[in-house]
């Protein structure tokens, strides 16, 4: 397996994690979809604004330049009780000087809607640690999106970016009339127009799926927007903690959705399922391919150490076990085996892809630097939604679209050590021969509270199992390829 090796000299050793505290019984799990761009994911400002690596003198701490950019004290203390690493422990400026440059922003998720007409009881934005929801605006004014849409082409044009990808997301997006659905995505594509023309745009809306309609497609579709739904299963069964407000199933309008989205697959993106281990694997997947979804997304639930994953129970989950690794690998044995590939599975195509050194622009697996900023209803600029399962304000930066570029961002403590690769990893991970696929694992289920992110994944075993039977089961493929060519060589060209 390919590894590469780089110092880490410029950045203080991580502390050891000690072992994985105990789920009480009968605790709820805790799980998330996380948004549609979860896997893919120097700028000058207005005039008159300087250039954001030259404001933070070297020598000035964390807490201090978390200030700087924007964070009050209150939040930058938050941050560094909950979050030692990075946010007392990482010298930005000592990284930069060490080799690490920031890296452009390609991805940016538009909350379009602070609020969603299902309450499902595992939700990350409603249900978890943050509650910062409840001070957002509902809905994300006209202004916001046309600042929104400047911010966004400043960047690409300072970048020279070829793309940006764009994620409508919520709360639920679909609460916005069709009419209004497609404004955020032809506010930036008309900005990039006028600024940098040759960067294009892929946009994408994800939702839950209740609201889908003929109408609601069509507005889609016409702004070139693609679908991406979140779902727990294909049956009932597997959505009962999908309700609303009332406590009413919703898989009924969602499996309606998918239906009608269905007989659109140019505006068909996929599904995002997170692995629940009370739902048998195989019958999940199988059921999930009746909506006939090019790509499904199997999320593991956003948990840590602080909050552990739920384990069971299913016969057969052995205490200590990597129930995770066995339920994916039911899965994969399914989707690797069909005479037919009905669907992508993409943590799949993820991890073959990096055991091969291909690149991914994933950043849940894998060292290439996170690329993707959130802009929540009110023009807060945020770090990725899946922060917000480990503490409140874990996703905040002090940052707003009315005083602040994305570069700016760049150079914030959260999010500059998310770009930082192997030297951002736990003494264990950076030494692993998996380290290039695993890529320490998700930077959300890393945390531990009042250390931070520098622990190695809570999936940590589960990790080490799948990636090792699918690196095996692509060599045994390889050897077939070869025994087979070389038992029936290509006839020689006349």
């Amino acid at each position: 397996m390919r590894r590469a090796i780089t110092s880490a000299s410029a950045l203080p050793a991580p502390a050891t994690p000690g072992p994985a505290p105990t789920r009480p019984a009968g605790e709820s799990p805790a799980q998330a979809a996380g948004p549609a761009g979860e896997s893919h994911p120097h700028a000058a400002g207005p005039a008159g604004e300087s250039h954001p690596h030259a404001a933070r003198p070297t020598g000035e701490s964390p807490a201090q330049a978390a200030r700087h950019a924007g964070e009050g004290p209150a939040q930058a203390a938050r941050h560094g009780r909950n979050a030692p690493w990075p946010y007392t422990r990482l010298d930005v400026a000592a990284a930069r000087a060490a080799g690490h440059p920031p890296h452009p922003i390609r991805q940016f998720v538009l909350k379009t809607r602070s609020r969603c007409n299902l309450a499902c009881t595992y939700c990350y934005v409603y249900e978890m640690a943050d509650q910062g929801w409840r001070d957002q605006p509902v809905a994300m004014a006209p202004a916001t999106t046309a600042l929104a849409a400047q911010r966004i082409a400043e960047h690409a044009a300072a970048h020279d970016l070829p793309r940006v990808d764009l994620v409508l997301h919520g709360g639920e997006p679909l609460l916005t009339a069709p009419a209004a659905l497609a404004a955020p995505v032809e506010a930036v594509r008309a900005a990039l127009a006028a600024t940098t023309p040759r960067t294009r745009i892929t946009a994408t809306v994800q939702t839950n799926g209740t609201l889908i309609t003929r109408g609601r497609l069509a507005a889609l579709a016409a702004a070139g927007i693609r679908v991406g739904v979140s779902l727990d299963g294909g049956l009932p069964a597997h959505n009962t903690r999908r309700v609303d407000h009332a406590g009413h199933p919703g898989f009924g309008a969602a499996a309606r959705g998918l239906r009608l989205l269905a007989r659109h697959p140019d505006s068909y993106a996929g599904v995002l399922c997170v692995i629940d281990l009370d739902q048998d694997p195989v019958e999940t997947y199988e059921s999930l391919l009746a909506f006939a979804p090019p790509t499904v997304g199997l999320l593991l639930p956003l948990a840590n150490w602080s909050a552990p994953p739920p384990r069971g129970p299913r016969p057969g989950h052995r205490p200590g076990g990597t129930p995770y690794a066995d339920w994916l690998l039911a899965v994969f044995e399914r989707w690797w085996h069909d005479g037919a590939r009905r669907t992508r599975i993409r943590l799949f195509e993820e991890i073959i892809a990096l055991l091969l050194g291909l690149p991914t622009t994933t950043e849940t697996l894998g060292l290439a630097p996170a690329a993707t900023a959130v802009i929540e209803t009110d023009g807060s600029i945020e770090q990725a939604d899946s922060l917000k399962s480990a503490y409140e304000g874990a996703a905040a930066t002090g940052m707003a679209l009315d005083t602040h570029s994305f570069d700016q961002l760049l150079d914030h403590p959260g999010f500059a050590a998310r770009q930082l690769g192997r030297d951002a990893l736990a003494a264990g991970c950076r030494a692993c021969e998996l380290v290039e696929v695993c890529g320490g694992g998700h930077y959300p289920h890393r945390y531990r509270a009042g250390e931070g992110f520098r622990q190695p994944s809570v999936y940590c075993a589960d990790l080490q199992v799948l990636i090792r039977h699918i690196a095996a089961a692509v060599q045994h493929a390889a050897d077939d390829r070869r025994r087979a060519t070389a038992a029936h060589p290509p006839a020689a060209a006349s």
